[in-house]
Formats: structure tokens, sequence, C-alpha cells
């Protein structure tokens, strides 16, 4: 019996050991002066890393192709031209690791398909409650060496983000 006890007790803590990141999931990328929905994301974890694709764009065809960005970027997970992948379905967000307790992620990139710019890329989950924040909310942090800009993405479903027209 005792076995019994001990096994599923370590099979709890290991569930919690593996329980996922606040930062994982389906968000809407919102542009901050219009307060307008941009683009669905999926972001998720691969290998200890933090990744982001878009799944939809609103008010662009979802097949367009990313042709303002350079064929290829420093550490950017797909193989191929970057220019010729379309926006839709692409891993823009990279390579982030974990910085502290869960829902912190940072030295990451963020490539902007619209313009093909690269930037640094720090994440942060602020949970509804906590300060001004009324709703679970991704802060996506751009940085060029010690300047940046947050963008503050609102938490969706896998239907919602996918369904940006």
């Amino acid at each position: 019996m005792k076995k019994l006890y001990m096994a599923a007790l370590f099979a709890a803590l290991g569930g919690l050991c593996f329980a996922a990141d606040p930062a994982e999931g389906f968000w809407i990328s919102v542009d901050e002066k219009t307060g307008k929905a941009t683009a669905g994301w999926e972001v998720y974890i691969q290998n200890g890393k933090l990744y982001g694709r878009i799944l939809s764009v609103a008010g662009e065809p979802q097949d367009v192709k990313a042709d303002k960005c350079k064929d290829s970027y420093k550490g950017f997970p797909t193989p191929g031209k970057v220019s010729e992948m379309t926006v839709v379905g692409t891993i823009w967000i990279f390579g982030l690791v974990p910085d502290g307790p869960g829902g912190k992620w940072k030295d990451g990139s963020i490539i902007d398909p619209g313009d093909g710019n690269m930037y640094g890329c720090k994440i942060t989950f602020h949970p509804a409650g906590e300060g001004k924040f009324r709703a679970d909310t991704l802060e996506m942090r751009g940085t060029i060496g010690p300047f940046g800009r947050s963008q503050f993405w609102r938490r969706a479903t896998r239907t919602e983000a996918a369904a940006l027209r």
C-alpha cells in the first residue's frame, strides 16, 4: 500500500514539473495605437525554448508572402528562404529561454514580416488581476540594444487566433 501512495505522489509531483507555462497558448496581437487586432498567434515551447507562429492576420490575404524579409536570419528555426515563406504559418518568434518563474522568457528574437526587421525579444505573462491587467495578457517586448517597445497581447482560443481576416 505504501508503494502505491508513493507512486501516486511521484506521479502528481511529476505532473506539476511538466505543467504548461502560462505564456503558452493562443494570443491576439493588438496595435497599441488603434486597439485593433493585428494577428493571431500560437506560442509554444519546444526543446526548452519558446516560439511563436502566426495563425492568421487581420486585413490581409492569408497566403501573402514575407517578401520584405531577407532570405535568411541568424538562428531562424525554419529551413528555406524566409523571403519566400508565407506570413501565416511561419515561426516569427524564436529562441527565447526561461527567465525565472513561469511566464518569463528572454534572449530570443522576433522578425516583423511586414518590414523584415529582426529584433531582440522578451516575453512576460501577466495574469488577470495583476496590477493594471484585467485579463490574461502577454507582454511581447522587441528590442534593439538598450531600446525597446512593448505590445500587449490578449489571450484567445485556437479558433479566435486562426479566424482573423
